[in-house]
């Protein structure tokens, strides 16, 4: 039961981090072409992604490390390796739920009004986008932080 949940939980992390990680290199394509369609289309790919991926990823990453934890005999606060992960993707998911999830509804709203309105707010997009930019990265380099710590187990 031990190895089943354990591969469970990387699988997981494998899904959750490509899933980040190839919206990051999707989006910014969007933004490259200067496209508003583009843009649009890209970001609520973005968010459909999360809901098919992202969040079932959490998920699964939780169902299947913390049992494997638990079936393994593993304290969870007492083992460093664990608990920096625990820490880690809590930060992931704050920084997800609280910053990433509004500003890519945002700026899907205003790549929405902005191609049926054909004056697209390339300002208030940036402005956005650069927001997306910074939670984006805690999103993604705080849960990388915990698969190294998974890993490394130091």
């Amino acid at each position: 039961m031990y190895i089943a949940l354990k591969i469970l939980h990387v699988a997981a992390v494998v899904i959750f981090l490509g899933n980040l990680v190839t919206g990051i290199f999707w989006k910014m394509h969007a933004d490259r072409t200067g496209d508003p369609s583009i843009v649009r289309h890209t970001i609520a790919g973005l968010i459909g992604a999360d809901r098919w991926f992202t969040i079932p990823g959490v998920v699964l990453i939780l169902v299947g490390g913390f049992g494997a934890a638990v079936v393994g005999g593993l304290p969870l606060l007492r083992t460093p390796w664990i608990l920096a992960g625990i820490i880690l993707f809590t930060i992931s998911g704050i920084a997800y739920m609280a910053r990433v999830v509004p500003l890519q509804r945002a700026m899907l709203n205003l790549a929405r009004t902005g191609t049926e309105s054909g004056k697209f707010d390339w300002d208030g997009y940036r402005s956005l986008s650069r927001q997306w930019n910074v939670w984006g990265t805690v999103a993604l380099l705080t849960p990388a932080l915990a698969m190294i710590a998974m890993i490394a187990k130091p």
